[in-house]
């Protein structure tokens, strides 16, 4: 990763501030997932369902989403900022205002929405801000990205479910970005299933090993 000064990067750039990208992708996806054999790009089968998760470097939240069961796909990229078609070199200059994430296409009657958010709560520390360790800048933000209003109403509760566990455990507040999915803009080939390609790669663990309630009888819609 990247180092640059983090008082910038730890601020988010305006829409006027950010890099103007390009119309197009600088770069070409072999399109085929690696571990799971299906396309990282298209449209979202009937009976799927979408979303995008940002907890730190994407290399390693990829692989903690590919492992469960019922997820159809997963990619790797960049959301919720404004620089289209941006690179990871642009992305990493703060200047793009993207999170790193990972795209998530599941099928809902073999994994539910509320197993993907207790992986994504437990697999970060969302009490970090704008970084997660020593990974420092706007990119590495935790964030979801929803695609429909039931996905908005569970990540917002169970937000505030876990929040209430991190507390009792010491941590801060949760900072996580939960905002409805604008463009998601793939990452490169070589980030993609970059741990699978690269089994010692770099993935470092900030998980805060509180545990999340949802999954464990306590359902995303209770208060």
């Amino acid at each position: 990763m990247f180092v640059f000064d983090r008082a910038a990067k730890s601020r988010l750039v305006t829409s006027e501030e950010a890099l103007p990208g390009r119309s197009h992708r600088p770069f070409t996806l072999a399109g085929t997932h690696t571990v799971l054999g299906t396309p990282i790009e298209g449209p979202v089968p009937t009976g799927y369902q979408e979303v995008v998760f940002g907890l730190g470097c994407f290399w390693g939240a990829e692989r903690i989403f590919w492992n469960l069961p019922g997820v159809w796909t997963t990619a790797v990229g960049y959301a919720g900022g404004y620089t289209p078609h941006p690179t990871y070199e642009e992305v990493c200059t703060g200047r793009t205002g993207h999170s790193e994430v990972v795209r998530v296409v599941y099928d809902p009657s073999k994994v539910s929405f509320e197993q993907l958010l207790k992986a994504f709560w437990e697999g970060h520390d969302p009490t970090q801000g704008m970084r997660q360790g020593n990974d420092v800048g706007t990119q590495y933000r935790s964030a979801v990205y929803w695609t429909t209003d039931a996905q908005r109403i569970a990540a917002e509760e169970s937000r505030d479910l876990y929040a209430r566990s991190l507390g009792a455990a010491g941590f801060g507040a949760v900072t996580t970005e939960i905002k409805p999915l604008g463009e998601f803009w793939y990452a490169e080939d070589y980030h993609q299933q970059y741990l699978e390609k690269n089994p010692f790669g770099y993935c470092p663990d900030h998980s805060t090993g509180v545990a999340c309630p949802i999954g464990r009888g306590v359902t995303a819609t209770e208060r």
